[in-house]
């Protein structure tokens, strides 16, 4: 196979590539990993030919985006469902997540795969009318609807609450009434602005030590009913803070997708467990560094998720929701779907550039499953940006 491939420089010069790493990525062994908890939040496969209105009316292609779970589960990752990767709330509505929620539901059950689904206010449109009644009642529906379909909650961070609260007494009143209601412990959300600027000051602060100690009270007091919580900042050290401060039983579920190999490994006062988008992208060099973790291999662990984090700052680089345009062209380039389109049209978020350098971050931190088929999934994108290949050139 040819490794080369022209790709461009920002001057629009071209530059010939040639990939590091030729043969196939070699899966992890068989079984799971028991040292550490790593939940994948999972993209959804859009579907091209199913609506003439893809922005209001997307549609989803429930095969491939059930087989990606599928896949994710045989690595012996558990799968985080209907969250910010699926496009929750930019372009994957309430609706189309219900459906979502119940079709994986039951292909976990089928495999034994563990899942986890997120139930918010999405349905409620954020006013700084709405009341918080009004929110409570949104997530009481949602919680409802993710239990009863088997699952467990996450319960994610609500844009109709950030809206509507005057003060950090307004996140604790909602948050009590809805833990108390809960028939199992549940994964908190907190999710930062960076990834939503929809929450900016969230839990009633914009300074992060001070939304702390308010998300730390609602924990302490409703400890038996929460399993984790899930910390988005790209803060290690906030997250660490954090970390020493839980009760003993609730889990820190890192979502940093920046700091995520020591964060994980942790030092010797705890770990993090993991709940990342960034798993989605290279679930199998992150199930085959969980089970050197088990095995005690810290130096492998170490190196083969290290490899992966230039890529993961790049995909997540500002403005940082465009995240899942990173993802999904990665699912493409390695075969998990044969399009390179989005619910939402939301494909348009990143550059040719972008692609580029993820293309070669990709191919460095070897996550590129089949770079035979990497580099022919990677021409048309050029051909269509005007960048000439090897045969034009010669």
């Amino acid at each position: 196979m040819n490794q080369l491939i022209y790709l461009p420089h920002t001057d629009g010069s071209i530059y010939p590539y040639e990939l590091s790493h030729s043969e196939a990525l070699s899966q992890p062994s068989k079984g799971s990993f028991h040292s550490r908890v790593a939940y994948s939040a999972a993209h959804v496969v859009a579907h091209p030919f199913g609506s003439s209105d893809p922005v209001r009316e997307p549609a989803i292609d429930w095969d491939p985006t059930m087989q990606y779970r599928h896949y994710l589960w045989s690595l012996g990752m558990s799968v985080a469902e209907a969250m910010d990767t699926a496009q929750r709330g930019m372009g994957l509505d309430w609706e189309h997540a219900k459906e979502l929620i119940t079709r994986s539901v039951k292909e976990a059950k089928s495999v034994g795969g563990n899942i986890a689904s997120g139930a918010g206010t999405d349905h409620l449109p954020p006013s700084p009318y709405v009341s918080l009644e009004d929110v409570i009642n949104a997530y009481e529906e949602q919680v409802s609807y993710v239990e009863g379909a088997g699952s467990k909650v996450i319960l994610m961070a609500s844009r109709a609450l950030a809206a509507c609260a005057t003060s950090a007494a307004d996140y604790e009143y909602v948050y009590d009434r809805i833990l108390s209601q809960v028939s199992q412990p549940v994964i908190l959300h907190w999710l930062g602005d960076m990834f939503d600027p929809n929450l900016t000051g969230y839990w009633g602060h914009e300074n992060l030590d001070e939304a702390m100690e308010v998300c730390l009270r609602i924990i302490h007091s409703h400890a038996d009913k929460i399993e984790g919580i899930k910390l988005s900042l790209l803060d290690d050290q906030k997250e660490i803070t954090m970390r020493r401060q839980l009760p003993d039983n609730v889990r820190m579920y890192t979502g940093d997708d920046f700091n995520y190999t020591s964060l994980i490994e942790g030092d010797n006062q705890g770990y993090s467990d993991a709940l990342l988008g960034i798993f989605d992208a290279i679930a199998p060099a992150a199930a085959s560094a969980f089970q050197d973790l088990d095995q005690g291999n810290l130096n492998a662990y170490r190196d083969k998720l290290n490899r992966t984090t230039p890529l993961a700052r790049h995909i997540f680089q500002k403005p940082t929701f465009a995240y899942k345009t990173g993802i999904v062209f990665l699912a493409y380039l390695n075969g998990h779907q044969p399009h390179f389109r989005m619910i939402a049209g939301a494909e348009s978020a990143r550059s040719i550039l972008h692609f580029t350098k993820l293309f070669e971050l990709a191919d460095q931190a070897n996550v590129l499953t089949d770079p035979e088929l990497a580099i022919t999934r990677m021409r048309p994108m050029l051909d269509l940006a005007g960048v000439q290949q090897m045969e034009a050139r010669t």
